[in-house]
């Protein structure tokens, strides 16, 4: 059996301490490779665009260029990077402000180490970038969105739609295919079709777009 592809991590941060204790926790991993580090916006994004890093860590708070800036830059020269949003804000505003300029995820830099690496590691599974209590701060900053009652053009199958509201619960891959009893690569078929038809690339914007286009609401989410 072929090893499992290392996820390659660019830390952006402008606390040398943090940035480097968090460097040491990943080396220990031996999924997880660190392959640089950024003190400021600019040079993340510059760091980015050089090194193609599977993830990105980005602390919200960053000098000369923040993080939401530089992740809507990351995002818009490589539409493939994963942005992992690091904070010690967890209010809605935050959520909201970060994953709307293109953020796969959110964490809190008040969380155990071991909750990163293994969102990290979920990540390396099956592309899962924010964890259940992170998601239901945007859902409930979507809610006054979708009360607004705004339909959606976009046709969902019924199986699709069940697919997205297991999305919006945090479900992994193979929690989704035991739910709704197939195999994961049906799943992984399901949400491509979700994806090309929402056209968005990543689990979190498929929940957003979805709320928002009245596919699924909040309280299913």
């Amino acid at each position: 059996m072929a090893a499992k592809k290392k996820v390659k991590v660019l830390i952006a941060d402008d606390q040398t301490l943090f940035r480097e204790g968090l460097k040491d926790l990943l080396d220990n991993e031996k999924i997880i490779e660190v392959i640089g580090e950024a003190a400021d916006g600019h040079e993340a994004v510059r760091l980015a665009k050089k090194l193609r890093p599977d993830v990105i860590l980005m602390d919200i708070k960053l000098p000369q260029l923040d993080g939401v800036a530089a992740t809507r830059q990351i995002r818009k020269d490589c539409p493939s990077a994963n942005v992992l949003v690091l904070s010690s804000f967890e209010d809605e505003a935050h959520v909201m402000e970060a994953i709307q300029a293109g953020a796969n995820g959110y964490l809190s830099k008040m969380l155990p180490a071991s909750e990163l690496v293994n969102a990290l590691k979920a990540f390396a599974n099956d592309g899962i970038m924010i964890p259940q209590q992170v998601m239901g701060k945007l859902i409930d900053g979507l809610r006054q969105i979708s009360a607004s009652g705004a339909s959606s053009p976009v046709a969902l199958t019924k199986t699709e739609i069940r697919a997205l509201v297991c999305l919006g619960s945090g479900l992994s891959n193979k929690e989704i295919a035991s739910k709704m009893d197939c195999s994961v690569k049906t799943i992984k078929n399901h949400l491509n079709s979700i994806f090309q038809k929402l056209k968005v690339t990543n689990r979190t914007e498929a929940v957003v777009k979805g709320i928002e286009a009245g596919l699924i609401s909040p309280q299913e989410a």
